[in-house]
C-alpha cells in the first residue's frame, strides 16, 4: 500500500501526469509492492523554494506500509529522480525524496 505524493513548482500537463503515473507504477517492484495498491497525488505549480531559489524543484513523499530496506530506497530514489528529470526537466540535485514506513494502514473500514 504505497502512496506517493509529488509536489513540484512547475506545470504538469495531462500527458506528463499520465507518463508519471505509469512510471511510478512500474517502479513498485523496487519496493516489493504492486501497482494494484498504489495511490498517487500530484500537486503542480506549488510555491516551492529550494536553496533559496524557485527554480524547478520537487518534493516527493513515499509512504509505505511496512519497510523496504536501504538498498531498495536507494534504487527507488535514483529511479524517482530520473523519472522527474525525464518528464519535467527537474534536475536530480533539486529533488528531495522522503520515505515513511507506516505500521498501521486503514482501508475499507479496517486496518492491515
Amino acid at each position: 500500500m504505497p502512496c506517493i505524493q509529488t509536489k513540484v513548482n512547475v506545470s504538469i500537463s495531462p500527458e506528463q501526469e499520465t507518463r508519471l503515473k505509469t512510471g511510478f507504477g512500474e517502479l513498485m517492484p523496487i519496493l516489493r509492492k504492486s501497482e494494484d495498491w498504489l495511490m498517487l497525488t500530484f500537486e503542480d505549480r506549488c510555491r516551492l523554494y529550494f536553496k533559496g531559489e524557485d527554480r524547478p524543484a520537487a518534493f516527493v513523499e513515499v509512504k509505505l506500509y511496512g519497510a523496504a530496506g536501504p538498498d531498495a530506497y536507494d534504487r527507488m530514489t535514483a529511479a524517482v529522480t530520473a523519472l522527474l528529470n525525464k518528464e519535467l526537466n527537474i534536475p536530480s540535485e533539486r529533488i528531495y525524496v522522503k520515505y515513511e514506513e507506516v505500521t498501521y494502514w486503514g482501508y475499507d473500514g479496517s486496518n492491515f
